[in-house]
């Protein structure tokens, strides 16, 4: 899957990109019916939302899951980064989250590029996140909430948040937060198309792919719908990380690049390494003492 000129331009201004329905039901129910079962586990990889025993986020399955370790080596999500970015990538971070129905607490708003700079010593915003939603996606079930442009400000100044979710992030005032809606809004007058704030909605198998630093979040789900997406973090060989912080199920420590399957791998027989299937290995249950 390459991207066209129009849509390297409309990446370049925004940030980001909206594929509705690139995969099809069939594919996407290759996956859906996987989750409950990883969810399920009672393993490091899944992370439980602060008020209860729901999942928010399930890291690595790649790594012992079958349909998902084929999902990380698809063309549609691997080689429109391979393309942007100009070389081979290398799976920064795998993560199904949950944002369950009722219970799916907020993502505050933060750049991924942020994070992966402050915790995991990553050199430059040459890594990004492509992500295919499980479920349908409505204004009413937390969708995911861009600022156009914002990642052409570079990584802005962060807090580190460890009490209002159960998982710590890198987070942007609320002033900076208004002060960015402004500006895109501005913008929005003068480019057609371009908001203070988007919400890419749609239904399961459309796939976004955005900018490290584009500044984003989502709320908490009140709705009756789940809203499970995937998030694949793929990031250039050559700007892999240098420090090993985070425990190796998050911050994935192995920099060998990519290689793609064909298309049709969702739905056909294909083998693929599961290293953790039988269990996550101890040394990537902590952070390393130094990095590679």
């Amino acid at each position: 899957m390459k991207l066209s000129r129009e849509q390297l331009e409309q990446f370049d201004r925004d940030g980001y990109l909206f594929f509705p329905s690139l995969f099809t039901p069939p594919e996407i129910k290759v996956l859906t019916d996987e989750v409950p079962s990883l969810y399920a586990q009672r393993r490091p990889e899944n992370v439980r939302e602060k008020t209860g025993d729901v999942v928010r986020t399930n890291f690595a399955a790649h790594l012992y899951s079958y349909p998902f370790a084929k999902l990380a080596r698809h063309p549609r999500m691997v080689e429109p980064i391979k393309q942007l970015f100009g070389e081979d990538v290398y799976m920064h971070q795998f993560k199904i989250n949950g944002k369950a129905a009722f219970d799916g607490d907020v993502w505050q708003w933060h750049q991924d590029y942020g994070t992966w700079r402050a915790d995991d010593q990553m050199p430059e915003a040459r890594a990004m996140n492509v992500a295919i939603f499980l479920d349908d996606v409505n204004e009413f079930n937390g969708p995911l909430m861009f600022i156009p442009g914002s990642h052409k400000l570079g990584v802005l100044d962060a807090q580190h948040d460890v009490d209002t979710t159960s998982y710590p992030l890198w987070v942007i005032n609320h002033d900076t937060i208004a002060k960015l809606v402004e500006r895109a809004r501005i913008a929005a007058h003068n480019e057609e198309g371009r908001k203070g704030i988007v919400a890419p909605k749609g239904p399961g198998g459309s796939m976004i792919l955005f900018h490290g630093c584009l500044v984003h979040a989502s709320t908490a789900n009140l709705s009756p719908w789940n809203r499970v997406s995937v998030y694949l973090s793929l990031c250039a060989v050559s700007n892999h990380i240098r420090r090993f912080k985070r425990p190796g199920y998050i911050a994935h420590r192995d920099f060998a690049p990519i290689q793609c399957l064909p298309d049709d791998c969702l739905l056909n027989r294909y083998d693929v390494p599961l290293p953790w299937k039988n269990g996550t290995p101890a040394e990537e249950l902590q952070p390393a003492l130094k990095a590679a």
